[in-house]
Formats: structure tokens, C-alpha cells, sequence
């Protein structure tokens, strides 16, 4: 029996997920970098790690390293080279939990969280939290800058918290929202990017939402919530549609559970 993959941790989901030359006209096929793929070449040629500390923090053996790097740096320099497109999803991976010893160093915000935020399994307390602004619902997953996150059992509000995202943005989120111990996320506008990291964290995802955050997360504990499940946004922009526009690429990607 073949030995089964391991999931590779990783700190930082792409905050873009998308490269496209300066007139591009579909003139080649577009090449796909794996979310594991991005991690190691952030640690080693952005972060100066070596082959061995990168494995440590990815908790994966060196020479596991060694083959995702050689197999990311081909990628990127077939599309620079051929002029096409750079999509980055997918791959056997998780998002760190800020339980990594490696986090403590330089004081990781997720490790912060985490040890602040901590439940044990199996408590019967859910946790919900919500992009938050002046009271309502901010309406750009992407551009959040707080959540409201609430604590409830039996169905009632135990107990609510304002958190700052410290400039947390786009698919990081999710690491935010994953440290916090977050059950679900009431939000307006979502990417497709941030929704996979979500999936991935395993944190239920009600999009399309406006208005009061206290009266949004009271109708989800009665079962009265509007939502739209298909809520996604698949451009940058500014404006508001179907819930409110993130300002983030769409993309889909398989993760490990």
C-alpha cells in the first residue's frame, strides 16, 4: 500500500491568486501553481529560510521540500518565459492553527489568537464570528479590518468581542478566523480564493448578508437568516453586488481536511 500524503502546514494562503501578462490574448495554456507550491518558494526565496528550516515549519521531510521547490520554480519560469497566465490553488495542504512552535517566534498574531481564543474539542460552545464595522456587516471579506466574534451555547450569546484583523487581508483571513476558534462566518461580499480557505479551516460560510451584526448572528440562532450560499465575488472592484464585492480573484482548490 503507497504511503499516504502528507498535508503541509501553511502560514499564509496567496492573498492574489492571479497573474496575467500585459496583453495576454489566450495565446497558451495557463500554468497552475499549488498553494504548497506558493508556500515554499515565500519561505525560501521571500523569507531566506533554508530547504531544512522550511520543512520545519511546513512539517515536511527536506527532500519533500526539495522536490515542491524545484516543481514551483519550473512553473514560474515556464510562465514568465512563455507569457502565460499564473493561477495559484489547490494542493495537499492545511492552513496553520497558530499551534506551530515556529509561530511563537516574533510574536505570530494567529499564535496570539489562538492561545487568547483557546476551546477544547468536544466543548459545546460554538463560536460565530462576523465582518464587523460601526455595528453593521462590512460588506469586503477582503478589506475587513475587525470581526465580532461571539460565543454561544444552548442558543444564546454568552459573551461577543470585537477583534482587529492587525492587517490581516484576503485568504489570511481565514488563519485569523481558524486561530479564533471560529465555527461560522456571517459575511457580506466573498472571493472564491477566500472561500476555499475557508472550506479548508472548516468554518461554515453564510455570505451575502447586510445590516446589524448582533441582529444577523440572533436570526442565525433562530434559523431566520437570509443568506446566499453561492455568494462570490470574481473581481477586483469597489462596488457592491450580491452581498458586496471583496476586491479578490475567485478560485477554486481542493485542500486536506
Amino acid at each position: 500500500m503507497p504511503r499516504p500524503k502528507k498535508c503541509r502546514n501553511v502560514c499564509h494562503y496567496p492573498r492574489i491568486l492571479s497573474f496575467e501578462p500585459v496583453g495576454y490574448e489566450g495565446g497558451g495554456e495557463a500554468v497552475s501553481l499549488r498553494v504548497d507550491e506558493y508556500e515554499v518558494l515565500r519561505l525560501i526565496d521571500k523569507e531566506g529560510f533554508s530547504q531544512e528550516e522550511c520543512g520545519d515549519r511546513m512539517r515536511i521531510a527536506r527532500t519533500t521540500v526539495q522536490m515542491i521547490y524545484a516543481s514551483a520554480r519550473k512553473k514560474v519560469a515556464d510562465a514568465l518565459v512563455d507569457g502565460v497566465p499564473l493561477h495559484i490553488g489547490g494542493g495537499d495542504y492545511r492552513l496553520c492553527d497558530g499551534a506551530n512552535v515556529f509561530c511563537a517566534n516574533g510574536g505570530c498574531f494567529k499564535r496570539i489568537l489562538n492561545e487568547k481564543y483557546k476551546r477544547q474539542k468536544g466543548d459545546t460552545m460554538m463560536r460565530v464570528a462576523v465582518t464587523y464595522e460601526n455595528g453593521q456587516i462590512f460588506q469586503h471579506f477582503g478589506h475587513t479590518e475587525n470581526f465580532k466574534v461571539y460565543d454561544i451555547e444552548d442558543g444564546k450569546i454568552l459573551a461577543s468581542e470585537v477583534v482587529d484583523t492587525n492587517g490581516s487581508g484576503h485568504g489570511a483571513l481565514a488563519g485569523v478566523l481558524n486561530a479564533l476558534n471560529v465555527d461560522a462566518l456571517i459575511c457580506g461580499g466573498i472571493g472564491g480564493g477566500a472561500r476555499a480557505a475557508l472550506d479548508a479551516a472548516g468554518i461554515k460560510l453564510y455570505g451575502g448578508v447586510s445590516g446589524d451584526a448582533d441582529q444577523a448572528v440572533e436570526a442565525l440562532l433562530a434559523g431566520s437568516l437570509a443568506f446566499n450560499p453561492d455568494v462570490q465575488c470574481n473581481h477586483h472592484g469597489e462596488h457592491h453586488h450580491q452581498g458586496g464585492s471583496c476586491g479578490e480573484h475567485g478560485c477554486g482548490s481542493h485542500h486536506c481536511g
